[in-house]
């Protein structure tokens, strides 16, 4: 049964497009080759997909740049002049925008004033009010996330503070947990440092060798 033949238009699913592309621009590159062996003729092939990929084919002992001057030669153009310009005049444009760039930097630091009239001072004090109102707001914005952060580190501490001091009384009441009493004044204490409830516990032993002291105490 033959091939049958294919409707020349885009092909909508983008996977078989590409697979398609792909096997097609194989067999164009294949010819081409076969053209510039058999018959002895300078082929230069540049394809871009729809996906943006360069290919291109040369044929052997030549180059892209080499055919292209033969055309040019051929058909009396001139490529690389008209590139050239074109470039050239981008390269004006770019030189233009960096120009004004410069100036109007300049200015807003208060320098190269003299040629500005009044309207256009009032038009570059506008700009600066509103830079400088922007700078306000940017600056407001970050002491005030600094404050909040400040703050949110605050509360926790306190609140760890607190949680630390619950543990510890409730570690003293815990009958588990003995506390121990001071040898000299039969009082119970709490070891506190710098003011604040450490995490060091009593325990109350009984001691099964006479030479133990009624006490010991673990940190």
């Amino acid at each position: 049964m033959g091939r049958g033949r294919i409707e020349i238009k885009k092909i909508e699913n983008s996977t078989n497009r590409q697979v398609t592309y792909s096997k097609r621009r194989n067999g164009i590159f294949k010819k081409a080759h076969e053209l510039s062996v058999l018959c002895d003729a300078k082929v230069s092939l540049i394809m871009l997909s729809g996906t943006k990929k360069f290919h291109e084919y040369t044929s052997p002992s030549t180059t892209t740049k080499t055919i292209i001057d033969q055309y040019q030669a051929t058909v009396g153009a001139d490529l690389w002049n008209t590139h050239y310009e074109k470039m050239q005049e981008n390269l004006r444009r770019l030189k233009d925008i960096n120009n004004k760039l410069r100036r109007d930097i300049r200015q807003r630091m208060g320098q190269d004033l003299n040629d500005l009239d009044i309207k256009q001072l009032c038009n570059l004090q506008e700009k600066m009010v509103d830079a400088l109102t922007i700078i306000r707001e940017r600056k407001y914005h970050v002491i005030k996330t600094q404050t909040d952060t400040f703050r949110k580190k605050v509360r926790n501490l306190e609140e760890r503070h607190g949680n630390l001091l619950f543990d510890i009384e409730a570690k003293c009441e815990d009958p588990k947990y003995g506390i121990v009493e001071n040898a000299y004044n039969n009082s119970s204490t709490v070891a506190l440092v710098d003011g604040v409830a450490s995490n060091l516990y009593a325990f109350s032993l009984q001691p099964r060798h006479p030479n133990l002291h009624h006490g010991l105490r673990l940190t």
